[in-house]
């Protein structure tokens, strides 16, 4: 009966990772929807902004605004990888370091010197490990990220593109579409691209500008790069604990399967144990009567 004993063992450690995973599956479910609600909320004000800067924008301005300079070469680079601090997410961070290194793989060959900042215990255990240099290592910030965080993350890369000290910045992050669909995406936040106008609606409104248009666009197109920085992160974050509840419902599943499969074996052995303890039974009554 040792075979009936592991058995037994294995199915109360089955159910024990059963609820586990459950567990976690519900929690991801709970930070999903409060981190979906962020997302949500921060797209009116990105979509306002980037109504103004389309309005505004046009070839003298742009001539005038360090953040605007198109440089003729993208020589040297800033890389932003957004990860997450923990794992139990499925490919989700695997996926994201394979973005990165796919930009940082084509920077290279067109001739840039990249320097990779990477945000996330998971994305710079990997480069760690790979031996990579890495300009800035943060772990600090959490799966509610704010703007004093993307603040953190791009006002020094906004001082040194606004000196000519690098020419470019790239986020690598999860774009966040749906909770089944949160590819990794790379996007250019430096120098900043003139907005599409929203419309021919758009394109006809009469602003009344004070004090000037200069003025407002020093104080918007900081504020623009900083809120792409910030979508960028609570889209990570969304799209982090989408994956983890898939992983973990998948592994929930996957328990539930095992633990059928073990009762069921479970119960042919004990029967069979049974059926074998009857022959002994009958074949040592009949040999008592012989």
């Amino acid at each position: 009966m040792s075979k009936g004993r592991e058995l037994i063992g294995r199915i109360k450690t089955t159910e024990n990772t059963r609820k586990i995973t459950r567990t976690m599956e519900m929690v991801a479910t709970s930070k999903m929807k409060r981190a979906q609600d962020r997302v949500v909320a921060a797209r009116p004000y990105a979509k306002a902004l980037a109504d103004v800067i389309a309005n505004l924008f046009n070839s003298d301005l742009a001539e005038r605004f360090p953040l605007l300079r198109q440089p003729t070469a993208e020589l040297r680079v800033a890389v932003v990888l957004l990860t997450a601090n923990r794992g139990l997410c499925g490919a989700f961070n695997a996926n994201l370091i394979k973005e990165a290194r796919r930009t940082v793989a084509d920077l290279e060959a067109r001739g840039a010197h990249v320097d990779l900042h990477v945000v996330g215990r998971k994305g710079i255990g990997y480069f760690r490990y790979v031996d990579r240099e890495m300009a800035v290592q943060r772990t600090d910030i959490t799966d509610k990220p704010t703007a004093v965080d993307a603040a953190s993350l791009v006002d020094a890369l906004m001082a040194d593109f606004a000196t000519g000290a690098l020419d470019a910045v790239y986020v690598v992050h999860s774009k966040f579409n749906t909770v089944l669909s949160t590819p990794p995406h790379t996007e250019r936040v430096l120098p900043v691209a003139a907005p599409a106008r929203a419309g021919a609606g758009a394109a006809g409104r009469d602003y009344l500008l004070y004090p000037s248009a200069d003025e407002i666009l020093t104080e918007l197109l900081p504020s623009y790069v900083r809120n792409a920085v910030y979508r960028g992160l609570v889209e990570t974050a969304a799209a982090e604990q989408a994956a983890r509840r898939t992983a973990m419902k998948s592994a929930t599943d996957n328990a539930g399967d095992m633990l059928h499969l073990l009762h069921r074996t479970y119960n042919r052995a004990r029967q069979g144990n049974i059926t074998q303890e009857i022959a002994e039974i009958v074949g040592g009554a009949a040999a008592l009567q012989d």
